[in-house]
């Protein structure tokens, strides 16, 4: 499969455009899907159908998302959006064994996350991102104190995007 190669301003930048809402918890929360995947989200595999087959349920109306959504650069590690997902019948079975495969499998990189950070912070400072650049330095920093966790998107965004999605693994979206 080829994946498009482009720049993290442009992935940010995409976001940003669909999303103006986003705050400095949500880019940090792209940027650490983009460079850890799903691995945070899967404590149990019955859990992860439960949560999938109820999220699919009661969703309900939102944005108009792309199916596929790359987050890094290089396209790897994708949001798959579930009410176009749900649109295309798509298949939930194959979805979850995705998901659960990237949780599993696939392995990121706090190193890439660190390098992500810099980079966001570089194009907050220059203007091409809708943030201030010290108030994303500051949270990176509180974040890597705690060791980079994972972090739920604001109330803000949640109210206003009303997200459902599960980060997977491009190369194990086969049946997807």
């Amino acid at each position: 499969m080829d994946l498009e190669v482009v720049s993290l301003q442009h992935v940010l930048t995409s976001h940003f455009l669909r999303t103006p809402g986003m705050q400095v918890q949500d880019v940090y929360k792209l940027l650490h899907q983009a460079a850890l995947g799903s691995e945070h989200a899967v404590q149990d595999e019955q859990q992860a159908r439960n949560w999938l087959e109820k999220e699919l349920v009661e969703m309900g109306e939102g944005p108009e998302d792309p199916l596929i959504d790359a987050l890094p650069p290089d396209g790897r590690i994708v949001r798959v959006h579930l009410r176009p997902f749900r649109q295309a019948a798509g298949d939930p079975g194959e979805l979850l064994r995705a998901f659960l495969r990237t949780a599993n499998e696939w392995h990121g990189s706090v190193d890439t996350l660190k390098e992500f950070g810099a980079q966001a912070v570089e194009l907050a400072r220059s203007g091409s991102m809708p943030v201030n650049s010290e108030e994303i330095g500051t949270f990176l920093g509180r974040m890597e104190k705690q060791g980079f966790p994972a972090v739920h998107h604001t109330a803000i965004y949640q109210r206003l995007y009303r997200p459902a999605y599960r980060v997977v693994a491009r190369q194990y979206l086969e049946g997807v």
